[in-house]
């Protein structure tokens, strides 16, 4: 049977999600904690909504699971909880403090975390007045020693929108496409003054949010114009001026998914290839 798990995570003592031979990442902790809460003969295997690299944070990340549902079954013990609670308040303690399982529940038919999803949103925060930065926010927030000008910021970001070869933005991955839909690219200045980014995309490839926020930093700081973003995208390569934000600043909020109904031809669709063509 194949089950549903809702998490979050503070990225910053991991090597991201994917697993990887003597790194502690979010995968091979929650891999482990669900193989030793199910006693599987073998580790248990995850598929991620969204791969997030070192140092990302998640309050909204999904994950599925393929598990033996008798196993499944035998996780309440002797209690009258249901295989559902029993296994979220079960992991709660065995999984380490900076990963927190919200739920457990079984998967509709064709739900599959990655390829069904319609959308992933992203948030990312800069703090550009350094004498207001929030100690106990330090973990989740980029300071920047210069003034930035959150209008020209949202104006350039907002100047990508729409489906777009984001090569620029995206580290090349042989044989992978880097078409994507930009649904919301958007910058407001928070309540303690923070910059915060909204990047809202049916997916993303490797590194492409913070290489957005990068693309428009220098808009904020005054040392290019509104309409660098959008040059950059459209010459579809990198360009030595947009820098590749640091990864703690970034934290994947939601994942959103179809209908029950639609979730296996959502999965199809998000499995083609696609180009600019179509």
């Amino acid at each position: 049977m194949r089950v549903r798990i809702d998490l979050a995570y503070d990225g910053t003592d991991f090597s991201g999600w994917a697993a990887q031979p003597g790194r502690r990442t979010v995968e091979g902790e929650l891999s482990a904690a669900l193989t030793t809460l199910l006693r599987a003969p073998e580790p248990v295997r995850l598929t991620v909504a969204g791969r997030t690299d070192a140092g990302v944070h998640a309050r909204g990340q999904v994950a599925h699971a393929d598990i033996d549902a008798d196993l499944y079954a035998r996780v309440p013990g002797r209690s009258d909880r249901s295989p559902e609670e029993a296994a979220r308040t079960r992991l709660a303690g065995i999984l380490p403090g900076d990963i927190v399982v919200r739920s457990v529940r079984r998967a509709p038919e064709g739900f599959d975390a990655r390829f069904s999803a319609l959308q992933r949103r992203y948030l990312y925060r800069i703090c550009d007045r350094p004498g207001t930065v929030d100690p106990l926010r330090r973990r989740d927030t980029i300071v920047v020693k210069e003034a930035l000008d959150v209008a020209a910021m949202d104006a350039a970001a907002r100047n990508l929108l729409g489906l777009n070869d984001f090569a620029a933005f995206c580290k090349k991955r042989e044989g992978a496409t880097t078409v994507r839909t930009l649904l919301d690219y958007s910058w407001t200045r928070s309540d303690d003054g923070v910059l915060a980014a909204t990047v809202v995309a049916d997916a993303f490839c490797h590194s492409m949010v913070r290489a957005l926020v990068g693309s428009v930093v220098p808009v904020g700081q005054g040392r290019a114009e509104v309409d660098f973003p959008r040059s950059v995208l459209v010459a579809r390569q990198r360009d030595p001026r947009v820098k590749v934000m640091p990864a703690h600043g970034l934290s994947l909020e939601e994942v959103t998914y179809p209908a029950d109904a639609d979730l296996a031809a959502r999965a199809e669709e998000a499995r083609a290839t696609r180009s600019l063509s179509e």
